[in-house]
Order: C-alpha cells, then structure tokens, then sequence
C-alpha cells in the first residue's frame, strides 16, 4: 500500500480527541474516501498525512518512509487541494497552475501542455487569462483542483473538491479523479457529501468522532444493510412531521427531506402508509428503493446529515460487528 496509517490518534487542548486510533491504508491507483460530517477528523487526519501536523501516537507511512518522522517528505510527495480556497489574487489561473507545475520540479513544456488539458478537460479555458479576482468561487475550486494535478504526487489529497462547483463541470472533476487514480496516483478525497463518494470511490472510511467506524467498498456497505429499504419522504420544513410508522428507524431530516429504513417485508405496508399520508396533505410526496449509501452513514454515525448524535438510542444500532456479520466490511 502507498499510504498506511496505523493507530493514528491526535488531542487538542480541552482532552478533544480528533483522531482516535485510526487505521487506513491506500494504494496506488486507487480513489479512497474519507467520509465523515464536520468535526469528525477527516482534516486533522489529512494535516497528519501531509506532514502539517503530528500525532501524539500512531505511525503514517507514505510510499514505504515514515512521513511523521520526515515530514518534509510527505509534503513533497503529496499534492494537495484543500478544503478553503486558495490564494491566487493577482495570478490568473493559468500562471497559477503552471506555478505549481514547475514548483513540484516540472519541465517547462510538459506543465504548459498538462495546464492546456486539464483547462479543456474542466471546461475553464475562457478563464484561464482572467485575473483570479474576478473568478466565479466554482471556478477557482477547479482552478484549485487543477494545480492539484498538474504534476500530481504519489498521493493526491482532495479536500471536498467539488465545492461550489456546478454539475456539469462537477462531472468533468470526478473523470479527471478518476484519470489521475488511472495514472497511478493515490487518491484520498475527503468528503461529507454522501452521494458523491459512493459514486467516485474504490473504497471508503466512515469517520465518527474521530473513529473509523467502517470501512470497505461501497458494495460491501450496502451488503451490510441487507434487503432494507430507503423511504423517502418529501415534506414542507415548517409544518409539523408525519408521525412515522413503528417499522420505521435511522430516521433523518434534512431540510425538504426525511428518509428512514424500512424491513423489506414491510415494503407494501410503508408504501400504503404513505400513499394515505400523501392524499391527506401531511407529505409532498414519497420514494421506496434499495438502500443507499447514505442509509449506510446515518446507521453508524445516527442523528440528522450533519452526524449529530441521534435523539433516539434505539434508532442506533447495538454494534457495527451485528451490523457487518457475514460481509467484507471492516469494523473498527
């Protein structure tokens, strides 16, 4: 593996507990996820990594050398974008890009011809002489993500890349993810979105407080759930919730949303119930599908999607290890 974390664990001051005894490895030519809410210690764990930061335990190992102990090495083989923007006031985007190309030691020609694709790739060539100053904030994120791979590391770190970025050009950011994974590179993409990570990782690591509380491919985590369901409900925000059915649990509520899990042999009667919910005007309308990722997330992590504990115990399950019985999952 490129990048091997063990035991990693990081205390701030006032006994807050950042990383808790984390343990993750990454290969070359993989995209690997870090997924968790705000505060869960996906950045702290990145500043480790990059050698920003050190940990009071734990080793980091990065392409076989001890990045904790040289962490001028792990900053040089590292490329990353991180999570607030960065500042390139009085560069355009172009000079930025290259910048950063020949600062991590590329030739002069191949930065030019690299900063050219990835501008086309991204679709940002009608901003590549514009003062950065003037730049949209989804421009300059995928500014941002483009000086992260104009001469990418043996690890790439992401930090919540797509920000502000719109939807079509999102698109265009994940394939050259993917292409840098393609190309060799490690790929860590920290993030709190949800539905991108399953559609862009190899593997994930859930983080709850510090913790990894799962890990393992997106497959291996909806295996986990076995045949539940999903029930989606669309719901105005400021009138009173449905009094969900008893077979309902790991409910969320997310502004215009709840969604629950629901057994799959309770399929007919959730779809019932809501159907009549809906004729009596208490829900806009209603969704019952498979299991997705995010079910996965709020079963470990409780609460609403942002990870704060869950008003409910019950709604909670007992332990991952009753929960990953029988499939590949890694429980922490």
């Amino acid at each position: 593996m490129l990048l091997e974390i063990r035991d990693v664990t990081k205390t701030y001051r006032g006994n807050v507990r950042a990383n808790d005894g984390v343990r993750l490895s990454v290969g070359a030519g993989e995209v690997y996820g870090l997924l968790g809410h705000n505060g869960a210690g996906k950045t702290t764990l990145v500043n480790q990594v990059i050698g920003l930061a050190a940990p009071d335990r734990g080793s980091i190992t990065l392409d076989g050398r001890d990045a904790i102990a040289d962490p001028g090495y792990a900053r040089r083989a590292c490329s990353v974008q991180p999570q607030a923007q960065v500042p390139i006031t009085g560069l355009t985007p172009r000079q930025a890009i290259e910048l950063v190309g020949r600062l991590r030691g590329g030739e002069g020609a191949i930065i030019r011809r690299r900063t050219a694709d990835l501008s086309g790739a991204l679709r940002i060539d009608e901003w590549m002489d514009t003062d950065a100053a003037r730049l949209s904030g989804g421009v300059r994120r995928l500014v941002a993500f483009a000086m992260a791979a104009v001469a990418p590391g043996a690890l790439v770190v992401l930090d919540e890349p797509t920000n502000d970025v719109d939807p079509v050009r999102r698109r265009l950011l994940w394939a050259q993810v993917r292409r840098l994974a393609e190309e060799g590179s490690a790929v860590l993409l920290v993030t709190h979105n949800v539905v991108e990570a399953e559609r862009s990782v190899d593997r994930l690591a859930i983080l709850d407080r510090g913790r990894v509380v799962a890990e393992g491919t997106t497959a291996d985590l909806k295996a986990a759930v076995g045949d539940d369901l999903r029930l989606e409900l669309a719901v105005d925000p400021v009138a009173a919730s449905p009094i969900l059915p008893s077979f309902a649990s790991r409910v969320a509520h997310a502004g215009h949303r709840i969604v629950a899990t629901v057994p799959a042999d309770a399929s007919g009667a959730a779809a019932a119930w809501a159907q009549a919910e809906q004729r009596a005007g208490r829900i806009d309308g209603f969704g019952l599908a498979p299991a997705t990722l995010e079910d996965i997330y709020i079963a470990l992590v409780g609460g609403d999607m942002v990870g704060e504990p869950s008003a409910g115990g019950d709604r909670r399950l007992p332990t991952f290890e009753s929960f990953a019985e029988g499939s590949h999952v890694r429980a922490a």
